[in-house]
């Protein structure tokens, strides 16, 4: 006689039962492997059919429509996409008020290795690629629109602009 507490004797009922329900699901027509059934973590494609059958009554029972996958499409309309009339009013500039950009304004340029950067500190001296006279360079969002010059005004460096650079 089979113990009660044994735990091989559990073992086996349990996969017993699981057999049993396998058996049963299978006998109802839908496709169910032995993994999917023991993890009921798995969806097969007979469920996923099943779910779009029951949404797809649904909506037709909401709509009064039937939905029929043979329908030919209907082609998206547009509306008009000419161009409007352009007004001659401007727009006032405060438009552009809140729009960040990134400005940079480069003295020179110089190529060190990482040893050499490594070794910077406070007083250390860097050489440009640039004369103490020649024209800064003023880049927007990357790009270059500006060349200047530096100046200092009430102990802060400042740039004046000599020359816009075109597109």
């Amino acid at each position: 006689m089979a113990d009660p507490n044994d735990e091989s004797t559990q073992a086996d009922a349990t996969d017993e039962v699981a057999a049993q329900e396998i058996t049963a699901t299978q006998s109802d027509g839908d496709a169910v492997s032995n993994d999917s059934a023991k993890d009921g973590n798995d969806v097969q494609t007979a469920d996923i059919e099943k779910l779009l059958d029951q949404a797809t009554e649904s909506l037709e029972k909401a709509t009064g429509e039937t939905a029929s996958g043979e329908a030919a499409p209907a082609p998206f309309d547009l509306n008009d996409l000419s161009p409007t009339v352009e007004t001659s009013e401007r727009q006032p500039i405060d438009l552009l008020g809140e729009v960040e950009m990134d400005l940079r304004i480069e003295l020179g340029r110089t190529q060190m290795c990482l040893d050499e950067v490594l070794q910077l500190r406070g007083g250390s001296v860097v050489a440009l690629d640039k004369l103490a006279g020649d024209p800064v360079d003023v880049f927007v969002n990357g790009r270059l629109i500006a060349r200047g010059e530096v100046l200092v005004m009430n102990d802060n460096f400042c740039i004046r602009v000599t020359e816009l650079v075109g597109a």
